[in-house]
């Protein structure tokens, strides 16, 4: 495969990846501060299929859409204004969360225990980059934003990891045996 090709595909797993939030987001259990959606299952997903610098693109590429103004946020919400809100250090966690998730399977193997507890991990990731947002925006004290921020979500998260860990590596066995994705190097133990 040539290099524009592999760029062009790139750059269309990116943009397929962030729509897949841009749709999950709208998945939600409304909360009185930050709703419960399919945002972060998507970002597990999306790791777990395309590993650390391919899904941490997506997911920029899915902050700077909703930045612009797009509705592709949680709620139908879009604009600046949601990433310096209380709910936007989730957003900025989901890029982390891709890269730190994708490069945990990427230096051990895409296989489903891994792939869990690289997703548990970035489920932590994004609920801190969230917590602390929350926390400095709305002026809370540390166990107001953790009551707000993180215990509403921890069982869901849960969930959301075991979900993306099959999903992920389910659709990933298959895109690679399509050449649809690239397989990735890993170590050998």
């Amino acid at each position: 495969m040539d290099q524009q090709n592999k760029k062009l595909r790139l750059i269309l797993n990116s943009a397929l990846f962030a729509a897949l939030t841009a749709i999950l987001a709208q998945i939600d259990i409304p909360l009185p501060l930050i709703p419960i959606s399919g945002q972060t299952l998507a970002v597990g997903i999306t790791a777990t299929i395309l590993g650390s610098k391919q899904g941490a693109l997506a997911m920029i590429c899915y902050a700077v859409i909703g930045a612009v103004g797009a509705p592709v946020f949680a709620g139908f919400s879009g604009g600046a204004h949601v990433l310096v809100g209380p709910s936007g250090g989730y957003v900025f966690g989901f890029i982390v969360t891709a890269y730190v998730t994708g490069w945990i399977l990427e230096k051990t193997s895409f296989r489903l225990a891994n792939a869990l507890i690289a997703n548990i991990v970035g489920m932590v990731i994004t609920l801190a980059f969230g917590t602390v947002q929350l926390k400095f925006i709305l002026d809370y004290t540390w166990n107001a934003a953790f009551l707000a921020g993180v215990y509403p979500f921890i069982a869901v998260g849960i969930i959301k990891a075991v979900l993306a860990s099959w999903i992920g590596i389910a659709v990933r066995k298959r895109l690679v045996q399509a050449n649809l994705i690239l397989e990735t190097k890993q170590k050998v133990a």
